[in-house]
């Protein structure tokens, strides 16, 4: 190699480095150059850059100086000095070397763009916008690609992806149009394979891309891909160390991932990059939650609110505490946002949520009632809900999954014995039995998983016919029974974090997948958190719920969801036999130890005594009742529809079938 080859050698080398998201190979080679040529200006610009993907920026901040004070006149120095302010979120002094190095090379299209993010960034939008033309008139790629994304804003999605496939065919690997092209996938198609392939290719191209890597953990959250979107976040921070919006996406998918330690560790990273993000607090606050620190979470809930007094949705989560009491400033604070005449729909539902509670713990029940109904008013047209469907598809599903049907294809699923399955109404004690399974040293609490009903939908997906589940379950062969309990099985690992043989699948909604888990799981276990009915469904129509339950939010609803799910829950004692286990809420609070061990029993386990101290046992929760599960159990909540009896009228009458069906100790004590 000849002396004057080595130092382009070198570049070459710490640049294809850099690209390998190799900082600090980049790095050796840049610091063994620069020992014998400590002049370098490339080297010590390249060194920068590594030093800066390490988020040691002093050290790259210092490499920079000594470079521009060898070469004062080069702009791109100006600019990656810019890139280490802005990735320190000192966007100021970020703006003035950008402005700099545009003074020095006018035609540079990055700094141009450079320049726009940091004025947006700041809140000078209008200033911002010039900059942004200007970088676009000197990259005509770029403002093609603008305009992709100008349509894709407006709805326009076809016309967005003509004009990003045209884009892609001139320049294949235009990593800015792959990413539009994503995002029309996910947001217009809603087809989150194609957008992860998109966005899979553009990070491959540009291992530096951090918006790539921002929208690509968003998408894979989308697929529940948890895992995934955990090392999606974590290459954006790495890219972009001083970036609160990363970090905060790294929370949000550890939580997700079922891991709120590391999801707190993210959203504090977050948090100290800008303390001001009241979106941030406020899943931080839900992070904290979900462990169970309740007085870290009122903090992070209340800054939240200091910092946007009409977010609503802050409010609510203070009441979702259940069992959390607002101050009389606080309710005067609601009420006084509720009288602004530009709330957001969602605002308002929030705010109507949460004084509801706050009305509730007064004991103003005709106040709490009307806080409430109208949140549901205003809830109801938000969601999709479609009794008719639903009634339909349970027909079927009792039609294909009769007892001979049933009994053709017992025993051909998979043999495994770690699921135990617990479905009923919400708001009816299943988050309870679920806390006193995972108190037990061989059950591992999960969450409420999706896996069933993605298996359900995905059975006709491949096949010639045009049948859907559950009409498409007859076309299985017999060892497709059992392939199938592989694929939940497998796909539930990404949700267990311990070496537990058993876990629990606490989701309400799969009470109508019973006969298809028995038959891929057949030796899975099943319970029915039961409650009475007015109950469970007063405690429906008070719950503003994150997401699902659609249809909750109307009484008519309620109403026909809670008499569909008692006729199939009845269809399954009836076809499955001694399958399903049903435990009365009632029961569990009169009756705590009987109850545990009716529980074990069925599940085949042994007693043990912190089952029934359940509320001692420290695990995350994330559902409505995270906090009433770590109280002494109590009978406060039993019967306490009768404070809106006035109110409800012919729900009364259209339950008492089935109220008039429950056992009488059960009536009694909440009826």
């Amino acid at each position: 190699m000849s002396t004057a080859s080595a130092p382009n050698d070198d570049v070459r080398a710490a640049v294809a480095a850099l690209r390998a998201n190799q900082p600090a190979r980049a790095e050796a080679i840049c610091r063994e150059h620069l020992l014998a040529h400590p002049g370098s200006v490339r080297h010590l610009a390249l060194l920068a850059r590594a030093l800066g993907k390490q988020d040691r920026f002093a050290e790259a901040e210092a490499e920079l100086r000594h470079a521009l004070a060898l070469a004062p006149d080069q702009a791109i120095l100006y600019e990656d000095l810019g890139n280490v302010f802005a990735a320190r979120g000192r966007l100021e002094e970020a703006v003035g070397l950008f402005r700099k190095a545009i003074a020095l090379a006018p035609e540079a299209p990055s700094a141009h763009r450079k320049l726009g993010e940091a004025l947006a960034a700041l809140g000078r939008g209008q200033e911002a916008d010039g900059h942004f033309e200007a970088f676009f008139d000197r990259d005509p790629v770029a403002g093609r690609v603008a305009e992709g994304a100008d349509q894709l804003k407006a709805g326009r999605v076809d016309e967005a992806i003509a004009t990003l496939r045209a884009v892609l065919r001139e320049h294949p690997e235009d990593v800015s149009a792959m990413r539009q092209m994503a995002l029309a996938s996910w947001r217009g198609k809603r087809n989150l394979s194609d957008a992860e392939a998109w966005l899979r290719k553009a990070t491959a191209l540009a291992p530096d891309f951090a918006a790539a890597w921002l929208t690509l953990g968003r998408v894979l959250l989308d697929a529940d891909k948890y895992a995934e979107a955990v090392d999606a976040y974590r290459q954006a921070v790495t890219v972009v160390p001083g970036s609160a919006t990363a970090w905060a996406g790294l929370g949000s998918a550890h939580a997700q991932a079922g891991k709120p330690e590391s999801s707190i560790h993210a959203y504090r990273r977050s948090l100290q990059l800008d303390p001001d993000s009241p979106g941030a607090l406020l899943s931080y606050a839900h992070a904290l939650k979900t462990i169970g620190d309740q007085s870290a979470a009122l903090a992070a809930y209340r800054r939240a609110i200091a910092l946007r007094p009409r977010f609503g949705e802050a409010y609510w989560s203070l009441a979702n505490l259940k069992v959390f009491q607002f101050e009389p400033p606080e309710v005067s604070a609601m009420r006084q946002q509720l009288e602004r005449g530009d709330l957001s729909e969602s605002e308002q539902v929030h705010f109507r949520f949460a004084l509801g509670k706050a009305c509730e713990d007064s004991a103003d029940y005709d106040a709490a009632w009307m806080h409430f109904d109208a949140g549901n008013h205003l809830q109801r047209p938000r969601v999709k809900h479609d009794p008719v469907a639903m009634e339909d598809r349970h027909a079927r599903i009792v039609e294909v999954f009769d007892r001979a049907f049933l009994a053709a294809h017992a025993g051909q699923g998979h043999p495994a014995t770690d699921p135990i399955f617990i479905v009923g109404l919400p708001r009816s004690g299943s988050t309870l039995i679920e806390q006193i399974l995972a108190s037990h040293s061989q059950v591992e609490g999960t969450a409420e998983l999706p896996i069933l009903g993605r298996i359900a939908a995905s059975l006709g997906r491949y096949r010639a016919t045009e049948e859907q589940f559950p009409e498409a379950a007859r076309r299985l062969r017999d060892s497709d029974w059992r392939a199938y309990g592989q694929q939940y099985l497998d796909a539930a690992r990404s949700h267990r974090h311990t070496a537990r043989p058993i876990f629990t699948d606490k989701m309400p909604n799969n009470f109508p997948l019973l006969g298809l888990a028995r038959l891929i799981l057949p030796n899975a276990k099943i319970i029915n958190a039961r409650r009475h009915p007015l109950d469970a469904c007063v405690g429906c129509y008070k719950q503003l719920f994150a997401s699902g339950q659609a249809f909750t939010y109307d009484l008519e609803d309620l109403a026909h969801y809670c008499i569909q799910y008692d006729r199939l829950m009845r269809h399954w004692r009836n076809v499955l036999p001694g399958a399903v286990l049903d435990v009365h809420y009632e029961d569990t609070v009169t009756d705590l130890e009987g109850q545990v061990r009716r529980i074990l029993d069925h599940c085949g386990l042994s007693f043990e005594p912190a089952c029934v101290r359940f509320h001692e046992t420290r695990r995350a929760v994330k559902t409505a009742s995270s906090e009433q599960v770590r109280q002494p159990i109590h009978d406060a909540a039993i019967g306490r529809w009768r404070a809106y009896a006035k109110h409800l009228g012919w729900l009364i009458d259209d339950l008492a079938p089935i109220v008039d069906a429950l056992p009488e100790r059960v009536r009694q004590a909440a009826g």
